[in-house]
């Protein structure tokens, strides 16, 4: 199976005349390399510019129309709320709806982002809304996020002073380890603490970059 173009490719493909073809940008690597996969072509005639060939422009449009629909996906990822844990309950058929239907949204988005389509690990916009996505994570996964009383178990995703890491507290420990487990299989390294002043446990989560 032919590997699909690097991110800075498409940037160069993208950038191409939608009529001509024409490439408008990009280094000589990159013209060659995409020449080399068959997705463009140097004129042999001076100025020797470089155009797309027809399977460049079924790329092009790919680009273009997948560019579209990631920033629809990453919309809808936006009016979802996930529970981070220490909010109203909010439980019923119609809740676990949204929720799955956010997560494969998010999974999609991941796809379409990601540079090399990875679904396995975290996106831009996850990187850019940490507690959201973790806690999308762990509610998609059916962990017990805290109710609005103290006193009640479950997970709470909260903000941290890293730039990229969150925290996820949970009072048992057997359902801190769970909530671990499934944040290390949605792509994030995670860490198990002790607060020293509580000597509450809680996660480090943040994303894995590989």
């Amino acid at each position: 199976m032919t590997r699909p173009p690097t991110a800075a490719q498409r940037r160069v493909i993208d950038a191409a005349d939608p009529v001509t073809g024409r490439l408008r940008g990009g280094t000589e690597t990159q013209l060659a390399a995409l020449v080399k996969r068959g997705l463009a072509f140097r004129h042999p005639r001076p100025p020797h510019d470089h155009f797309l060939t027809p399977a460049g422009h079924r790329v092009r449009e790919g680009v273009r129309v997948s560019a579209e629909a990631s920033q629809e996906v990453a919309e809808s990822a936006g009016v979802f709320a996930a529970r981070v844990g220490g909010e109203a309950a909010a439980s019923g058929v119609g809740r676990a709806r949204e929720v799955r239907s956010a997560w494969e949204g998010l999974v999609e988005l991941r796809r379409m982002t990601n540079p090399d389509g990875a679904i396995d690990r975290p996106c831009g916009w996850e990187r850019t809304h940490l507690v959201r996505a973790v806690a999308l994570a762990l509610e998609a996964a059916e962990h017990r996020p805290a109710g609005a009383e103290d006193a009640e178990g479950g997970y709470r995703v909260r903000g941290t002073p890293q730039p990229e890491a969150v925290a996820v507290y949970e009072p048992d420990a057997g359902a801190l380890r769970a909530c671990a487990a499934t944040l290390e299989r949605a792509g994030w390294q995670t860490s198990e603490h002790t607060e020293p002043r509580t000597r509450a446990r809680y996660l480090l989560a943040s994303p894995r970059r590989a």
